[in-house]
């Protein structure tokens, strides 16, 4: 073998990686916080180690030759390796004192974790806490976040997980609402009524169509996606809608409707990479996010 094939800077790959997924040096060199005649030098020198074109420079980016093409694979494969080698080290450490980075939908991230947050700062003083409001899936993988509230079970490879239970949902209407339009005693008596439903996501239309009652997009008259803002809205009196029982039903503004329909309750998993579960202070946050959250599921 090629003695230079054998001592291929990871660096090297990195920023072949940076451009392929990117498509051209600018965005490249902005996702590894580097600069663009610095990422270009670097694509120049693996094309002379590896003998080969791995980009065809066009106007507007970079285009993968059928060389660079085949090495895609293999260079994110590399960087996997490199990553598992960089949790491993990190899932080493002994001592608890450093920084925990958590993950969770946004609605979750400003309903029910500040305050778990409050009480891990409370016991753990040399425990920073990162949290991370995304809907997105974070990747554990590459560090995104050491520990991920999920509403699904992840199945993906070397992830440990432990369902903490299951969260019950209702049907809500505003007060003022309701003092307007009438209480419906039944689902077909509140298909009358307005509902507040979501833009783009399927969840509730799927919901209601496997109840009975059909419906689509254009049925809802107000739509939104974000659920905090969800439930502002159905707090506001635009309409029923669905919500977490541990929410609506301490939240004076609204009434909990139809107790008897059967809605599929919302799991709630956590989630770290196994190389980092054991890591001491990931451990300890993990055990009291796990405790927090108890209250929160059937």
């Amino acid at each position: 073998m090629d003695k230079s094939l054998g001592s291929l800077d990871w660096s090297l790959v990195q920023a072949f990686l940076a451009v392929a997924e990117t498509g051209s040096l600018s965005a490249g060199a902005r996702e590894l916080g580097t600069s663009q005649p610095t990422l270009g030098r670097q694509i120049k020198a693996i094309e002379a180690q590896l003998g080969a074109e791995l980009f065809r420079r066009q106007p507007r980016g970079f285009a993968l030759t059928q060389t660079g093409a085949d090495l895609v694979a293999p260079a994110i494969a590399m960087r996997d390796a490199v990553q598992q080698i960089a949790l491993t080290a990190a899932g080493r450490q002994a001592q608890l004192e450093g920084t925990v980075r958590i993950t969770a939908s946004v609605a979750t991230s400003a309903m029910h974790l500040p305050s778990i947050i409050a009480k891990i700062r409370k016991l753990e003083p040399e425990i920073a806490i990162e949290l991370v409001p995304s809907d997105d899936t974070s990747n554990l993988l590459y560090r995104e976040a050491d520990i991920a509230v999920r509403m699904y079970r992840p199945t993906q490879l070397d992830l440990v997980t432990q369902h903490i239970g299951d969260i019950a949902l209702g049907v809500f209407a505003a007060k003022s609402y309701l003092a307007e339009r009438g209480v419906p005693q039944s689902l077909s008596e509140a298909t009358g009524h307005d509902f507040v439903g979501y833009d783009a996501l399927p969840h509730i239309i799927d919901g209601m169509i496997k109840a009975g009652i059909d419906v689509d997009r254009d049925w809802f008259k107000v739509r939104c996606d974000d659920h905090i803002a969800y439930w502002e809205l159905v707090r506001a009196g635009c309409g029923i809608g669905f919500a977490q029982r541990n929410v609506g039903s301490i939240d004076p503004l609204v009434t909990e409707l139809m107790r008897d329909i059967t809605i599929p309750p919302l799991p709630i998993w956590l989630t770290a990479h196994e190389a980092m579960r054991q890591t001491p202070r990931i451990r300890r946050v993990w055990d009291l996010l796990a405790e927090g959250l108890r209250p929160l599921v059937s």
